[in-house]
């Protein structure tokens, strides 16, 4: 099995005060964990990507940990998360996949006491630089619209060609003044991932 080669790890948090001239009392919060790893596939084309689902395994309760951490919060009262991947150019988008998807969720439900609702994600292709919005949604019921939300992170020299980016995003909370209707964070059961 291939390890995880790991250039850089950074850690980013967020902190929202005011919002259209109200305070935001106590505010909103948001932080991320991000990778710099070299991508064992970059330049040809593999049929098994067994290697890349377990990297998402380990980073998923790396990054996790790390994002939960920073956020300064028990994890068992961190409200949203989100994930993302970029890959170098010669990297593919299955790439992304094949870390995001199979076995990062279980580990970050684990660093962020239970999770039962999909871990909102997005991948794309790009260079170093290239800004990413984690999208974030409720951990519990993802039908809490004021929890739809994203964290904007960017690496200035990754990710370079050969390697991927991958980025886990956790919250205190929903967006500042939510008032668009829908499920209340207070009021949802977190049985189903959705409500």
């Amino acid at each position: 099995m291939h390890k995880a080669v790991i250039r850089k790890i950074v850690t980013l948090t967020d902190e929202i005060h005011r919002e259209m001239g109200r305070a935001i009392d106590p505010p909103t919060r948001r932080a991320a964990a991000i990778a710099v790893i070299e991508n064992p596939f970059a330049g040809r084309y593999v049929e098994d990507l067994s290697d890349l689902m377990e990297i998402g395994a380990m980073l998923g309760g790396l990054l996790g940990n790390r994002a939960v951490a920073a956020l300064g919060t028990p994890p068992a009262k961190v409200e949203s998360y989100g994930k993302v991947a970029l890959v170098g150019e010669n990297g593919e988008l299955e790439h992304a996949a094949a870390i995001l998807h199979p076995k990062l969720g279980a580990p970050l439900r684990n660093a962020v006491a239970k999770g039962a609702a999909l871990v909102p994600s997005s991948k794309k292709r790009g260079g170093p630089g290239q800004t990413l919005d984690i999208p974030l949604g409720h951990k519990d019921a993802a039908y809490v619209r004021s929890h739809f939300d994203g964290m904007e992170v960017w690496v200035n020299d990754a990710p370079r060609a050969d390697e991927i980016l991958v980025a886990v995003a956790v919250t205190d909370s929903g967006r500042p003044l939510p008032r668009v209707g829908g499920l209340k964070a207070s009021d949802a059961t977190g049985e189903d991932g959705l409500r």
